[in-house]
C-alpha cells in the first residue's frame, strides 16, 4: 500500500510532550477524503486479489515451516517408545501396557500441541512474534512491570505498541496494581522469562543430540552392526556439518530441508498405515482415554515415572510458537492441524500395533517396524529429518537470544539478517559456536538416547509450564478476560504439565541435570547484564547535568564552539548526561551543532521507518543544541548502509521547520521546560524532502576552504579509508537550501548553520565506561558488579561496533561508574 509520502504529500509530524500530546495537522494522510475515496475505487477487485495473495503467501509459508518448525516434533517417533519402556516399565511389556502409552500419547499431543499451541498460544502473538519474551513484551506495554525505566509517553504511540485491546478500557484490577507496585514481583516475573528462555537455549542443545543420535542408532539393526563409538562420531560429524550450515539462514535452510521434512512425513503415515492393518487393527480403540485410566490402574507409580519418555512425543511444539516470527500464524495451523498431527498420530498408532505383537522390540522400536525392503531408504530419510529437526530448536534459540539482546537482558553479540527481504531471519555467529560445542560435548559425554531424553523432555516440559503461566497473564490484562477464565487455563494445562513435569524431575539424576545447569549458567549471565545495565543506567539519570547550570553559561558554553557536528551518545532519553561535562572539563572546546542520540529498544517486535526518530531541543535556539531519540524494536534490523548520519540531519531540519509553523512551539520557547517536548520525524528518501536540495556525492574532494573540526591531514585519511574499505563506504550527501524569500530569517540562519556543521564533519563522541560498585557496596554486588559485569562488558562486542559507528570518527571519553 502507498503512504502519504509516496504519493508526494508532505507529512507533517506528531509533537509530544512528556505528560500531554499535541498532534499536529497531517496532511495527506489515509483518513482525508480524497485519499480514502481513491482507496475503494475497485475494493471488491482488490480485496479477492488481496485474499488470494494472502492464501498463496499462507500455503508458501506452511511449506517452508515443515523445514523449519517441525523437523524436530516429526522425529519424535524415533525415540519416544524406546525411551518410555526403559526403566520402570521393563516389566510391564504387555498389549494392554502399549495400548496405554499409545492413548497417552495420543492426548498429550491433542491437548498441548493441538489445543494450547495451534488455538490459543498462537493468537497471543505480539505483531506477529511469538515465544516467551513476545510475551512479556506485550505485558509491559500493558502494565508497568519493564524495571528499565526508560519509557516516555511517546513510545505509547507507536503504532505497533497499541497492538492488541487498549489497557485503558477496564478498570485496573488489584493482581496489576500488585505487581506495579511491589518491585520484588516484577523482578520476580523477569527471572522466570529469563529463566524460560534459558530452557529454550537447553532446547537447541539438547534437540540436535537426541534427534541425531536417534536417527543413526537404526545402523545397529543393520548386518554391519556398527558399535557405539562408531555411531557417536558419526553422529558427531553430521551435527558439526549441520551448525556449519547455518549462515545460509533460515530461508534457504528452510527451501532445503522442507522437501525432506514432507517425504518423512508421507513415509512415516504410509509405514503407520501398514503396520497398523498388518499387525493390529484394534490398536484403533486405544484412542479412547479408558485405556489410560487401565494403564495408572496397572503401572501405578511406574506408570507415572514414565511419563518421562512420554512427553518426548511433544518436544519441539514450543517451536511453533517460538518461531512464529519467521512465518504466519495461519500457515503454522494450516501445517500442523492438517500435515503434522494426522501423520504423528498414524505412526504412532503403528508402532503401538507392531510392539504389541513383537514385544522384544521396544529397544528400537521404530527401526524393527520398518518392513525390509525399505529399510535403507527409510533410514536415509529419517538422518536427513533429524538433521532437520534439529533446526527448529537452532533458529529458536538464535530468535530468543535476539529478543533478549533488544531488551537489555543478554550481551551484546553480532546478529547478522541472512534475508533482505523476510524480517527476523537471523544467524548469530558466536552462539551458533558455543551450541555446537555443548552439543558434541552432550553427545560424546551421555551417547546414550534415554539420558539425552530425559534431560531434554524436562527443559521442554519447563519451557511450556512457563509459558502457560504467561499466557495467563495475558488473559486477564491483554485480552481483558475475567481472572476466572484465566485461572480455568492455568489450572487445566498447569495440571496436565505439571504431571509431566514432576517425572521428569525424578529423572535429575539421570541426565535430567544438564538442562538445569545450562539454565543456570544463563541465567546468571542475563541477569547479571540486565542488573549491570539498570545500574548504569539509574547513576546516568541521578547524575544529568543541571539544565539551569547550562542556560547560566550562555550558547557559548563559556567554551569554543570549533566547526562541526557532535553526536553525543548516551542512553538517556531526556537531560544532559554526565558525559558532556566530563568531556568539556578536560578539553574545554566542542562542536558548533550538538546532538544527544539516545538508541534504545522499546517493547515492540518493529518500529516502522516513519516513526524511528523522536527529534528535539536539548537548549533554547541559539545554543544549537538537539536531542534525538532513535527506536527501535526487538526484532528490527539495524543495517550498517550508512544513511543513519543523513537521515538524523534531514530530522533535524525538517524538526526545525516544522516548529517554525507551531505556534504552541514558539510562544513556548522562553521556557525551560522544552526539554521534554519532542516530535515524531519519519525517515524518507532525501529526494521526497521539499523543503531541501540534496545531491549524492560518490566522490568528493577534500574542500579546504570549508571550516572543520578536523584537519586536512586527518579528512584524507577519512578519505583514504573509504577508498580501501568500499564495503563500510558511506554515502555523501550534500544538503542545500532552496531560494525561499517566505522562509522565516531566524529558521534560514539556523539551518544553515547545521548544513555547514555537516560540511565541516561529524563527529561521534561515546563514554568508555567502567562500572565499578562503591565501597560501601554488599560482597554479593560487588562480586556481581566488579567481576561478573565487567568480564561480559569486556568480552562482548563493543558499543560503537554494535551502533556501526565508523572508528576513524569516534571519540571515546572515559567516564568510571561507582554504582
Amino acid at each position: 500500500m502507498e503512504s502519504p509520502l509516496e504519493l508526494g504529500l508532505p507529512a507533517v509530524g506528531n509533537f509530544q510532550h512528556t505528560h500531554t500530546v499535541v498532534t499536529s495537522r497531517v496532511v495527506g494522510s489515509r483518513s482525508d477524503g480524497p485519499y480514502f475515496k481513491l482507496g475503494n475505487l475497485n475494493s471488491r477487485g482488490d480485496s479477492v486479489t488481496e485474499f488470494s495473495h494472502r492464501q498463496s503467501r499462507n500455503l508458501l509459508l506452511a511449506y517452508q515451516s515443515f523445514g523449519v518448525v517441525y523437523g524436530d516434533l516429526s522425529t519424535s517417533p524415533l525415540y519416544v517408545y524406546k525411551s518410555t519402556f526403559e526403566g520402570k516399565l521393563q516389566n510391564h511389556h504387555d498389549e494392554e501396557t502399549i495400548f496405554g502409552v499409545f492413548s497417552l500419547i495420543f492426548w498429550t499431543l491433542t491437548l498441548i500441541p493441538l489445543l494450547k499451541y495451534v488455538f490459543i498460544l498462537l493468537s497471543a502473538d505480539d505483531n506477529g512474534e511469538g515465544g516467551t519474551f513476545a510475551l512479556y513484551s506485550l505485558l509491559c506495554r500493558h502494565a508497568k512491570f519493564n524495571l528499565l525505566p526508560n519509557q516516555q509517553a511517546a513510545d505509547e504511540e507507536l503504532s505497533s505498541y497499541k497492538y492488541g485491546p487498549s489497557s485503558q478500557t477496564g478498570a485496573s484490577s488489584p493482581l496489576k496494581t500488585f505487581l506495579e507496585k511491589h518491585k520484588r514481583s516484577r523482578t520476580v516475573l523477569l527471572v522466570v522469562v529469563l529463566f524460560g528462555a534459558c530452557m529454550v537455549i537447553g532446547d537447541g542443545v539438547l534437540s540436535p543430540a537426541i534427534s541425531v543420535l536417534a536417527s543413526v542408532s537404526g545402523l545397529k539393526v543393520t548386518e554391519t552392526k556398527f558399535n557405539d563409538g562408531e555411531l557417536v562420531l558419526l553422529a558427531c560429524l553430521i551435527l558439526v556439518g549441520l551448525f556449519a550450515l547455518q549462515h545460509c539462514g533460515t530461508h534457504r535452510v528452510a527451501f532445503m530441508f522442507a522437501p525432506i521434512v514432507i517425504i518423512w512425513l508421507l513415509s512415516i503415515f504410509i509405514l503407520g498405515i501398514y503396520n497398523t492393518i498388518y499387525w493390529n487393527p484394534k490398536i484403533v480403540f486405544a484412542i479412547s482415554p479408558h485405556y489410560i485410566i487401565k494403564f495408572f490402574i496397572k503401572t501405578s507409580t511406574q506408570g507415572w515415572i514414565s511419563l518421562g519418555g512420554i512427553l518426548l512425543c511433544i518436544t519441539g511444539a514450543e517451536a511453533m510458537f517460538a518461531d512464529l516470527g519467521h512465518f504466519t500464524a495461519s500457515s503454522i495451523r494450516l501445517a500442523f492441524a492438517f500435515v503434522i498431527y494426522p501423520c504423528l498420530v498414524m505412526q504412532y498408532m503403528g508402532q503401538a500395533a507392531f510392539l504389541s505383537k513383537n514385544l522384544e522390540s521396544v529397544h528400537n522400536s521404530f527401526y524393527d517396524s520398518i518392513p525390509g525392503p525399505v529399510f535403507w531408504p527409510v533410514f536415509v530419510i529419517a538422518t536427513m529429518a533429524a538433521i532437520v529437526g534439529s533446526q527448529a530448536t537452532i533458529t529458536a534459540t538464535f530468535s530468543i537470544i535476539k529478543q533478549c539482546h533488544a531488551l537489555g537482558c543478554f550481551p551484546r553479540v553480532k546478529v547478522v539478517h541472512t534475508s533482505k527481504h523476510i524480517f527476523g531471519q537471523i544467524y548469530i555467529p558466536e552462539i551458533n559456536w558455543i551450541l555446537m560445542v555443548l552439543t558434541l560435548a552432550v553427545t560424546v559425554g551421555f551417547q546414550d538416547i534415554t539420558l539425552i531424553g530425559n534431560a531434554y523432555g524436562l527443559a521442554c516440559m519447563t519451557v511450556m509450564f512457563i509459558t502457560s503461566f504467561l499466557m495467563a497473564l495475558v488473559i486477564v490484562f491483554i485480552w481483558q478476560k475475567s481472572i476466572l477464565i484465566a485461572t480455568i487455563f492455568l489450572l487445566f494445562f498447569w495440571i496436565v504439565e505439571g504431571v509431566y513435569l514432576s517425572a521428569a524431575f525424578l529423572k535429575v539424576h539421570q541426565g535430567g541435570w544438564v538442562p538445569l545447569v545450562l539454565s543456570f549458567f544463563f541465567l546468571i549471565v542475563m541477569y547479571v547484564w540486565h542488573y549491570g545495565i539498570r545500574r548504569k543506567y539509574k547513576y546516568d539519570l541521578h547524575n544529568k547535568v543541571s539544565l539551569k547550570w547550562l542556560l547560566g553559561l550562555g550558547p557559548s558554553l563559556g567554551i569554543v564552539r570549533v566547526p562541526g557536528i557532535g553526536l553525543i551518545y548516551s542512553e538517556l532519553a531526556t537531560g544532559i548526561p554526565s558525559i558532556f561535562t566530563h568531556f568539556v572539563t578536560n578539553l574545554p572546546a566542542f562542536h558548533k551543532v550538538l546532538v544527544f542520540v539516545c538508541v534504545k529498544s522499546v517493547p515492540v517486535p518493529y518500529v516502522s521507518p516513519e516513526e524511528r526518530f523522536l527529534i528535539g531541543r536539548a537548549c533554547p535556539r541559539p545554543y544549537r543544541m538537539y536531542r534525538c531519540v532513535v527506536r527501535y524494536g526487538y526484532k528490527d534490523i539495524k543495517r550498517d548502509d550508512g544513511e543513519f548520519e543523513n537521515h538524523l540531519i534531514q530530522s533535524i531540519m525538517e524538526f526545525i521547520q516544522m516548529e517554525a509553523v507551531e505556534p504552541q512551539i514558539s510562544s513556548s520557547e522562553a521556557s525551560s521546560s522544552f526539554d521534554g517536548r519532542m516530535a515524531v520525524i519519519g525517515t524518507r528518501s532525501f529526494e521526497s524532502t521539499p523543503s531541501l536540495i540534496s545531491a549524492e556525492q560518490e566522490d568528493v574532494d577534500i574542500d579546504e576552504s570549508i571550516p572543520s573540526s578536523r584537519s586536512i591531514t586527518l579528512r584524507r585519511l577519512q578519505s583514504t579509508f573509504d577508498d580501501e574499505n568500499p564495503q563500510v563506504r558511506r554515502r555523501r550527501v550534500r544538503f542545500q537550501l532552496p531560494n525561499n524569500p517566505g522562509l522565516d530569517h531566524a529558521v534560514k540562519e539556523e539551518l544553515l548553520d547545521l548544513i555547514q556543521a555537516k560540511e565541516a564533519g561529524v563527529a561521534y563522541i561515546m563514554g568508555h565506561s567502567y562500572v565499578k560498585a562503591r565501597k560501601s557496596s554488599s560482597f554479593l554486588k560487588k562480586l556481581v558488579i566488579d567481576m561478573g559485569y565487567s568480564f561480559l562488558r569486556k568480552n562482548c562486542r563493543g558499543p560503537a561496533v554494535a551502533l556501526n559507528i565508523p572508528h576513524i570518527s569516534l571519540i571515546e571519553v572515559g567516564m568510571i561508574y561507582y554504582v
